[in-house]
């Protein structure tokens, strides 16, 4: 998939893909020196990494005012997201506690001209936000059941959580149901066959 065959798949602007080039950019640069993606995934990056991170734009109703995504890594889906929301004036915060991927994201932030990204270079246990956001992401980051843990830390009730999940997704949201209650809708992965992206409502501890 060529960044033209991204663009079509996803239906973005140019300028938004334009900004998504700038970070492949910076994500080429780095990986250079940095394991920030597995390299066996670099020639189908477009179609695993960034489509795979833009269908979750799609999925929200609405452009957010607020976004957290959390363990942001080499910046899928939070920084792909910040790309495509630019123009609606979306803060998006990106929490990444591993000092160089989080660098990354300050620098590819910077390239791609993203005024309304702050990046937090700390544990998410240790994130204290002024404000609940409106939506939060997170990718490949842990096991539903501790990642809701981390995530209504953030987020508490109010917010949507978008969850890219795997073939053990039931496994996955059986065991959560254990600890918590939650509004869930399941979404096909246009990427992945045997992906599911969860969105989640009214999130509390039974």
């Amino acid at each position: 998939m060529t960044p033209d065959d991204f663009a079509a798949a996803a239906g973005v602007s140019s300028e938004a893909l334009a900004r998504l080039k700038e970070m492949d950019r910076v994500l080429m640069e780095w990986s250079a020196r940095h394991n920030l993606v597995a390299k066996s995934t670099f020639p189908d990056r477009w179609e695993r990494h960034y489509l795979d991170s833009a269908q979750i734009a799609g999925l929200i109703a609405a452009p957010p005012k607020t976004l957290v995504d959390l363990g942001s890594g080499a910046g899928f889906p939070g920084l792909v997201l910040a790309a495509l929301f630019a123009d609606e004036g979306t803060a998006v915060t990106l929490i990444e506690s591993t000092g160089k991927k989080a660098a990354f994201l300050g620098e590819a932030g910077r390239a791609m001209g993203l005024a309304g990204l702050t990046v937090i270079p700390e544990r998410i246990e240790a994130v204290k936000l002024s404000h609940k956001p409106e939506i939060v992401t997170a990718r490949a980051l842990a096991p539903l059941p501790k990642l809701l843990a981390y995530a209504h830390e953030i987020g508490g009730e109010s917010a949507k959580y978008f969850f890219p999940k795997g073939q053990d997704v039931e496994a996955e949201i059986k065991e959560a149901a254990i600890s918590w209650q939650m509004d869930l809708k399941r979404h096909k992965s246009v990427t992945n066959p045997q992906g599911t992206i969860l969105e989640i409502g009214k999130l509390s501890r039974v």
